[in-house]
């Protein structure tokens, strides 16, 4: 529930104060997107094995997004497109957690 609660609010922040990104910093912000939607799928799939820990979750967040970033960045200073390893791992472990949600929730659905 609280969730879907912070999910609202953030949302509602973002119609409230609309902001832009400088397109410096696009590809970035992009990477670092994708790694805490890694975190959140991560952490769906954890609470439906009733497995979750806010303490992991919050770091695995901001510790990927971080990363993320600091490794688009490297790539970018030594001229290599090191993101794409990175978009590559995070969107791998995306689908993995995605398939195994899907598996928990299906299974729970034939329990019942």
């Amino acid at each position: 529930m609280i969730v879907f609660i912070g999910l609202l609010v953030g949302i509602i922040i973002g119609v409230i104060f609309p902001g832009s990104i400088p397109d410096k910093f696009s590809p970035y912000l992009s990477i670092a997107i994708v790694a805490c939607l890694d975190s959140v799928f991560g952490a769906i799939k954890a609470s439906l094995k009733k497995e979750f820990q806010a303490d992991v979750f919050i770091s695995g967040f901001f510790g990927n997004a971080a990363l993320a970033a600091l490794l688009a960045y490297l790539g970018d200073k030594l001229g290599i497109p090191l993101y794409f390893a990175a978009v590559i791992v995070f969107g791998s472990r995306i689908f993995n957690n995605f398939a195994a949600i899907r598996r928990i929730l299906l299974d729970k659905s034939k329990e019942r």
